[in-house]
């Protein structure tokens, strides 16, 4: 991979795990002085910082709130320069107006708000989903002028964001494979169309999809025993707490035929998903990763929501006539399960303290894929 130049400069919000990982590839593939990279947590990352701080990379300790974001931001990045969100709880929709209104080009990898669970049990559970936060987010959109702006990409990580890519080249594949090895096959014309143009619903369709899931399952293993007073997970306890407790989302594929005894129906928008009247964390589906079967739970992602509706196919009246279902299928680490399960006998109050495994990891990996 080369390497891009890059005049601006770059502010990244949060340094948890996901940015400890970012810093040193931005450093790697972009041709940018250290010096125009600012870190901004309100955690003192100094320490973990320190190899990045002496090659000139600035810190800024300060807490983003709706009242301060504003001035903070400004102080800087301005016309031209990047803002990567990598933080948890600072709404996403705040910072992609921002971005619009000063000329910042903005990356994140969720769609956050200020307080997720601010009036929590007032909410019915359609209210508590990330749908509504993209319909939120797209009335947003809807109010700005029509002129050109900078660029975002939103919810763009591993997943979701990667595992988009991975569908993407899944049903080019397939749809390869068909033709192949039954040259006579007459979907030939449809799907040898559909490979030209790049139309991955109208490959979906003729390949017969209907299910896809996002599978994820986390094998590490840590050295350290886990006191039952604590979460411990690989990546963020708090982001894992709020995805758990929150309720499951899918994309509901046009194929099914009975709803889930305690399914929501979402009233405005594409209506691509559904929601359960249950936890993500007690949703569990049988899947499979490539070294075995899993059993994972339906955690809320973006993906679900962008997936299905990117391959929905609609019809002359602009009625959904093709939409696979889509979900997540996760099996974190088992420090993590474990975790979960006093979480459960706690009434899901959380646990008194907090760890992310690092340097204690002595085996395992994370499998994820389509």
């Amino acid at each position: 991979m080369g390497v891009t130049h890059f005049d601006g400069r770059i502010l990244v919000l949060g340094f948890g795990g996901v940015a400890q990982c970012t810093l040193p590839l931005l450093l790697r593939h972009l041709d940018i002085p250290p010096a125009r990279v600012t870190v901004l947590d309100f955690v003192d990352c100094r320490k973990t910082l320190a190899p990045y701080l002496t090659q000139g990379v600035h810190f800024i300790r300060e807490r983003i709130t709706p009242e301060n974001y504003e001035q903070v931001l400004q102080q800087h990045v301005g016309p031209g320069d990047l803002l990567i969100d990598l933080a948890w709880n600072i709404d996403c929709g705040s910072l992609l107006d921002f971005c619009r209104r000063h000329g910042v080009l903005y990356v994140n990898t969720s769609v956050e708000v200020w307080d997720p669970y601010s009036g929590a049990e007032f909410k019915s559970p359609p209210e508590r989903t990330l749908y509504a936060r993209h319909m939120e987010l797209r009335k947003l959109i809807a109010s700005w002028p029509a002129e050109n702006g900078p660029t975002a990409i939103l919810d763009h990580g591993a997943n979701p964001g990667l595992v988009s890519h991975f569908t993407k080249m899944a049903l080019r594949d397939i749809a390869e494979r068909i033709l192949a090895e039954q040259p006579d096959d007459p979907r030939r014309a449809d799907l040898e169309d559909a490979l030209a143009q790049n139309k991955f619903n109208r490959l979906a369709q003729q390949t017969g999809v209907k299910v896809i899931h996002i599978s994820e399952r986390d094998t590490q293993i840590s050295n350290k025993r886990r006191s039952r007073t604590e979460f411990v997970n690989t990546w963020s306890v708090e982001g894992f707490y709020e995805e758990g407790i929150a309720p499951a989302e899918m994309g509901w594929g046009t194929h099914e035929r009975k709803l889930p005894k305690d399914a929501w129906v979402h009233q405005v928008g594409p209506r691509n998903q559904i929601c359960l009247e249950r936890f993500g964390m007690n949703t569990f589906v049988r899947s499979r990763v490539p070294s075995s079967e899993i059993v994972g739970m339906v955690i809320r992602h973006g993906e679900a929501f962008s997936i299905s509706e990117f391959l929905t196919v609609k019809g002359p009246r602009g009625k959904a006539i093709y939409r696979p279902t889509v979900h997540y299928a996760y099996l974190p680490c088992e420090h993590a399960v474990a975790s979960l399960d006093d979480l459960r006998r706690r009434d899901y109050v959380m646990q008194e303290k907090c760890r992310i495994m690092r340097d204690e990891i002595v085996c395992g990996y994370d499998e994820l894929g389509v």
